[in-house]
């Protein structure tokens, strides 16, 4: 096979790749194929409230630091039979707070044999007698981590996004393919595609609620994230990946490692992704690392439509985290509501309730942990890594927009060599980053 026969084929994988999840009762295991025109798509059914009681399952988490930390917690929530038994961090500190926590909240006993330290603890960790792996380290690693993980034979919860580039996101792509064929279940940390009022919502549409589907809008604007200035005694590698999520090759800029969120939920409602995008950003107000500030970029769709997407993180600012899609015969919200063309509510999502009228919804946060054991003891098809590589190189192609200043196509992003990240990892010195992190001018590139 040629190679560009070879990069038709990876192409094409990414609209069909979710297919073998198709039709699953499970909403994680619902996953619609795109169609060659935004038409109406098959409906989801919603999970159960906790996984039913099975076979035990023993979990290892790789990259213990705040998220790595909640999704075990939220594992550990999720039904019968769930032990969280290894850790992996780069760093010991961070490793032992997760472990306190899930001992304090949880009563998580987790054996000193079983935590590994070190840039490559994971591999460690994947030789322990465990049979799901919850991958949280920054996005930069995943790529590798996931293939490692799926080599090993485990089920794996991966948070998104996928990746940091378009080279980390074919390689996903591949691991979910072969994660397929050796029928391992995986989920991927977009919970929204668990979250009963977008479920409904999304059900609702697929009925023809709002009709053809014509345009669609994303935001993720906040105030500042979180940062972390370089403490003495730290290396610059050790400065960086403390500080992840103001560095570009470790998150993808806030445009991947956040909005992909939002990005996702109009991939996953059109089922569909954009052709090209052309964006822009810039950096005002940023501390550290060498990342935006803001993005906005105009996505086009295979069928002309356009999705425009939009996301800041600036202090004092307009705050707007959403979704919306505009369609023939009204539009909604993509959370809980519909409209007609005069903007009249015509459906509205109604939460259940407990007697005192508290929502009683299950958190995502852990409805992604349910359904992937319900689909790991009922052995039912779950593999959503690739829905979560090509919404990741959506946000990819907008941000190499922004920072270019050129109109970018999803076949370039499909072909493109680009890599994130130093050419060798280790714990020292990386002055050509850190030295002068001015983020990227677009215009000025040849």
């Amino acid at each position: 096979m040629s190679e560009d026969q070879e990069k038709k084929d990876l192409s094409r994988r990414t609209f069909i790749g979710g297919a073998a999840v198709a039709g699953v009762a499970l909403a994680a295991c619902a996953a619609p194929q795109k169609e060659e025109t935004l038409s109406l798509g098959p409906k989801m059914t919603l999970g159960p409230e906790l996984a039913p009681e099975g076979e035990p399952i023993r979990a290892g988490v790789i990259g213990c630091g705040g998220r790595g930390t909640g999704a075990a917690g939220n594992f550990l929530t999720a039904g019968p039979g769930l032990e969280v038994v290894a850790l992996a961090d780069t760093f010991d500190d961070r490793l032992q707070n997760c472990r306190n926590r899930l001992k304090e909240q949880h009563g998580a006993e987790i054996a000193n044999e079983n935590c590994f330290v070190g840039l490559e603890a994971y591999k460690q960790l994947l030789e322990a007698d465990i049979n799901y792996v919850i991958i949280a380290t920054p996005p930069y690693f995943r790529p590798d981590q996931f293939a490692a993980a799926v080599d090993a034979r485990k089920n794996i919860f991966m948070e998104k996004p996928a990746c940091v580039d378009p080279v980390g996101a074919r390689s996903i792509m591949e691991s979910a393919e072969k994660a397929t064929a050796l029928n391992l279940k995986v989920a991927t940390g977009t919970q929204r595609r668990h979250q009963k009022n977008y479920i409904e919502t999304y059900n609702q549409i697929m009925d023809g609620a709002i009709g053809q589907i014509t345009s669609a809008r994303a935001y993720w604007n906040q105030s500042q994230l979180w940062f972390k200035e370089k403490q003495s005694g730290w290396s610059d590698m050790e400065w960086m990946i403390r500080d992840w999520v103001n560095w570009c090759w470790l998150s993808g800029d806030h445009i991947v490692e956040q909005h992909v969120h939002n990005v996702d939920v109009i991939n996953w409602f059109t089922h569909s992704h954009p052709v090209n995008a052309v964006g822009m950003g810039g950096r005002a107000r940023r501390v550290t690392g060498d990342q935006y500030d803001f993005f906005a970029v105009d996505y086009e769709m295979e069928s002309g439509i356009h999705m425009l997407s939009m996301c800041r993180q600036v202090d004092g600012c307009e705050n707007n985290v959403s979704e919306y899609i505009v369609g023939t015969k009204g539009s909604s919200n993509c959370a809980d509501t519909i409209y007609d063309l005069d903007g009249n509510v015509v459906w509205q999502y109604e939460p259940a309730k407990d007697e005192a009228g508290n929502v009683t919804d299950t958190s995502p946060y852990v409805q992604e942990h349910i359904d992937l054991v319900t689909c790991i003891r009922e052995d039912k098809p779950i593999n959503e890594a690739n829905n979560t590589a090509v919404s990741t190189l959506t946000a990819v192609m907008g941000r190499t927009s922004a920072y270019t200043g050129n109109l970018v196509t999803w076949d370039e992003m499909m072909s493109s060599m680009e890599t994130e990240g130093p050419e060798e990892l280790t714990m020292g010195s990386y002055p050509d980053i850190v030295g002068d992190p001015a983020p990227p001018v677009p215009g000025t590139a040849e």
